[in-house]
């Protein structure tokens, strides 16, 4: 998968990651890289940026864990975070609707 066909839509896959459970950065990567069957092997560099925005956007809340005898930074969707991913999906459906409309032929 291109790069630049990510762009505009990695926050929302991050938020979508964390809807049904906390994940720490790297389970983050994982969870992107199963539910996509592989196509997203997204570089640690592109991910916590992006988690450090979320979260300072108030989309995510952290909280330290210790669940392996090592200190993760694990992230839960908030509230607006919740509200920020709805959004984002009905965005997705229209988009993808309407693209598809052009795209198939006549």
């Amino acid at each position: 998968m291109k790069a630049d066909a990510l762009r505009g839509h990695l926050d929302s896959l991050i938020l979508a990651t964390v809807e049904d459970q906390p994940r720490h950065g790297y389970a983050i990567i994982e969870a992107l890289a199963a539910r996509s069957g592989g196509e997203l092997d997204l570089p640690t560099g592109t991910v916590y940026p992006a988690l450090r925005r979320l979260e300072a956007a108030g989309y995510l809340r952290s909280d330290w864990s210790d669940d392996t005898g090592r200190r993760r930074r694990t992230y839960t969707l908030s509230r607006s975070g919740h509200k920020q991913l709805a959004a984002a999906r009905a965005e997705w459906d229209q988009f993808a609707r309407v693209v598809g409309d052009v795209l198939r032929p006549a």
